[in-house]
């Protein structure tokens, strides 16, 4: 244990998902060499996360404006949508350069045992947005790309069931290519590519 601020300093950077007791000491200390200009533009930074970043008003990703680039975007094809969890599965989506369609972000995934479930996430706006015509297209297909573990699955199989009943819509599951038990964001860009371009449909959920 450190004293005061330092560990205060730890203990903070600690709380930060994938950073373990030594990464946060390492971090800190870092901190404390650098020099002030380095440390003033870090704490602006972070300042403008939190004052200035908002979520899309359509797609729900992270945005500095009502609507996101992606979503304000009139080369993007309307008549599909990419349904994803979190935000950095849209990013990691648009990388692999396959996909020309918009998203809608979730907000999570359904996990009953940790009290998330289908209030808790944004499936009420996409049914809202498949039962809207944007600029006069109606959604054609929707890919479901939550993760492929067992709250993503779990998702996905609700969500099927959920806009079934759509008239003309057509469901679609990213193809294999992507592990069992894994994140999205971990995906290369060749895998989740090829899962891209491989979709699936889905049947019978």
């Amino acid at each position: 244990m450190y004293e005061g601020p330092v560990q205060d300093l730890i203990d903070e950077l600690g709380k930060m998902p994938g950073v373990g007791p030594k990464s946060a000491q390492r971090i800190a200390f870092h901190l404390l060499g650098v020099e002030p200009p380095e440390v003033e533009r870090l704490i602006k930074a972070l300042q403008r996360v939190r004052d200035g970043v908002q979520f899309c008003t359509m797609c729900g990703t992270v945005s500095d404006k009502e609507l996101c680039r992606i979503c304000a975007d009139p080369r993007r094809d309307r008549s599909i949508i990419c349904v994803v969890e979190e935000p950095k599965d849209v990013q990691a989506v648009e990388r692999t350069r396959e996909f020309k369609g918009r998203y809608h972000v979730l907000g999570g995934a359904l996990d009953p045992l940790n009290g998330v479930g289908p209030d808790q996430l944004r499936i009420r706006e996409l049914l809202i947005r498949l039962g809207n015509q944007d600029d006069g297209v109606d959604v054609a297909e929707v890919i479901i790309a939550t993760d492929p573990n067992t709250e993503g699955e779990a998702t996905a199989t609700y969500l099927v069931r959920t806009m079934r009943d759509f008239p003309g819509l057509s469901i679609t599951r990213l193809a294999s290519g992507l592990p069992m038990g894994g994140d999205l964001e971990y995906a290369d860009e060749l895998t989740l590519g090829r899962a891209l371009t491989g979709r699936r449909p889905l049947r019978g959920m």
